[in-house]
C-alpha cells in the first residue's frame, strides 16, 4: 500500500494551484488545506450552476484570485502574490466537445496559458517545483487498446488532444531550453491522467455529471458511446499521485526522476462506459435515490477514441504510487458522495470525510 502525501512536507508550504475553482482543483485545495498548506489559487470564476469550489463554502488557508490564464498581466500578479514553493498547474479548457466548438480558445488556454505561467514564474526566486497537469489524451492514439507508456509518441486527432500534446511539448522545450540554462531553476515535470471521477464534478458533457443531473431532474441519461473504454480512477488516487510527484521533485537533488509520469488504474483494467454507469447506478439506488435506467442514443458529433488506457508502472517504480481504490470502489465512492449531497449532506463534510477515509486505508 502506497503511503499518503507527507503532511509534514506540505504543512506551511506555499502552493499555487491554478484552476482551483474546477473539480480537481477544489479537491486538491481542500486536501492541501487539511494538511496545513498555505494555498493560493488562480482560476476563472466558477461557472453558473452547481460547482464544488463554491459549494465547499468558507476556506481556512486558501487565498483565491480570480483571473484568466490567458491574461499575462493577471498571471504575473498571481505569481507575485503567491510567491510559491510549488506550483500545480491545473487551469485548462478540459472539455473535448467544447474544444471542437472553440479550438482557438482551447489552444489559447491550454498552450499559451501554460507558456504565460512558465514565463511569469521566472520571477519567483523561491520556487522549487512546477507540475503541469496534462491528459491521457496527449498520446497519438491508434485505438489498439495498448496502454500508453511515457515514451510513446504524442499527438492528437482532435483539438483537445492536440492542445494537450502541445502543452507537453511546450513544457519539455521550456525545461530543456530555458530552465536547464538557469542557476537554481525549479524542477518542471508533467503528469498525465484522465477519466477522473469523484464527488462534486458537474462539468458539462461528462458521463457521471450528466448522470447525476439526470437523477436530479428525474430523467433518464442518454449515452452516446456505451462501449468506449476508459481508465476510470478516483480523484483522490490521482491527486495523491500529483502530490507525491511534487514532493519527489523538491527532494530529488540528482535529477533522476522522470520528467513525465502516467497515473492510471492497473494495466488491462480499463472498463467501458456502460460498466461504470451500472456500478454508480447500483450504489445510488442502494443509497435511496430513484434512478432511471440509461439508454443508448447514438449521436452525430466529434469522433472520440474508442479505446484509451495508460501504463502507470513508471509511477509505481519511482514514487511507489498505485491506485488505492479499485475502479469499482471509485464508482461507489462517487455515487455515495452524490447521493448524500442530494439528500442534504454538507459538501465540505463529504469531501473532508472521504479524504480522511482515503488516508486511513494506508494504515
Amino acid at each position: 500500500m502506497m503511503s499518503n502525501p507527507d503532511q509534514d512536507f506540505w504543512r506551511g508550504r506555499r502552493v499555487l494551484v491554478t484552476g482551483h475553482t474546477g473539480f480537481k482543483g477544489a479537491w486538491l485545495s481542500a486536501w492541501l488545506e487539511v494538511m496545513g498548506a498555505e494555498v493560493h489559487g488562480f482560476a476563472l470564476a466558477p461557472e453558473p450552476g452547481a460547482n464544488l469550489f463554491r459549494d465547499l463554502g468558507a476556506w481556512k488557508y486558501l487565498t483565491s484570485m480570480i483571473g484568466d490564464i490567458r491574461d499575462r498581466d493577471a498571471v504575473e500578479i498571481a505569481c507575485a502574490a503567491a510567491d510559491p514553493d510549488i506550483v500545480i498547474h491545473l487551469a485548462a479548457q478540459s472539455l473535448v466537445r467544447r474544444a471542437h466548438r472553440d479550438p482557438l480558445g482551447t489552444y489559447a488556454s491550454n498552450v499559451q496559458g501554460t507558456g504565460n505561467l512558465l514565463e511569469k514564474l521566472g520571477a519567483c526566486v523561491g520556487l522549487r517545483a512546477i507540475l503541469v497537469i496534462t491528459s491521457d489524451k496527449c498520446y497519438s492514439n491508434d485505438n489498439s487498446g495498448r496502454p500508453f507508456v511515457e515514451s510513446d509518441p504524442l499527438g492528437g486527432t482532435e483539438p483537445y488532444a492536440a492542445s494537450k500534446a502541445a502543452q507537453e511539448t511546450l513544457s519539455a522545450g521550456w525545461r530543456k531550453g530555458i530552465l536547464e540554462n538557469r542557476d537554481r531553476a525549479p524542477r518542471l515535470a508533467t503528469a498525465r491522467a484522465g477519466n477522473v471521477i469523484g464527488g462534486g464534478d458537474w462539468s458539462e458533457d461528462r458521463i457521471l455529471p450528466d448522470l447525476f443531473r439526470a437523477i436530479g431532474t428525474g430523467g433518464a441519461l442518454e449515452v452516446r458511446n456505451p462501449s468506449a473504454t476508459r481508465p476510470w480512477q478516483h480523484v483522490l488516487d490521482v491527486l495523491a499521485g500529483y502530490m507525491r510527484y511534487a514532493e519527489a521533485l523538491v527532494r530529488d537533488k540528482e535529477s533522476k526522476l522522470p520528467n513525465a509520469l502516467n497515473f492510471g488504474p492497473d494495466t488491462g483494467e480499463a472498463q467501458p462506459v456502460s460498466w461504470v454507469l451500472e456500478r454508480v447506478i447500483e450504489t445510488a439506488r442502494a443509497e435511496g435515490l430513484q434512478v432511471e435506467d440509461w439508454r443508448h442514443v447514438p449521436e452525430d458529433g466529434p469522433v472520440e477514441a474508442r479505446n484509451l488506457a495508460l501504463d502507470a508502472s513508471l509511477a509505481a517504480q519511482t514514487l511507489d504510487w498505485r491506485p488505492r481504490l479499485s475502479q469499482a470502489d471509485a464508482a461507489e465512492w462517487t455515487a455515495r458522495w452524490h447521493a448524500q449531497a442530494l439528500q442534504g449532506a454538507s459538501p465540505r463534510d463529504l469531501v473532508e470525510g472521504q479524504i480522511t477515509a482515503y488516508q486511513e486505508l494506508a494504515t
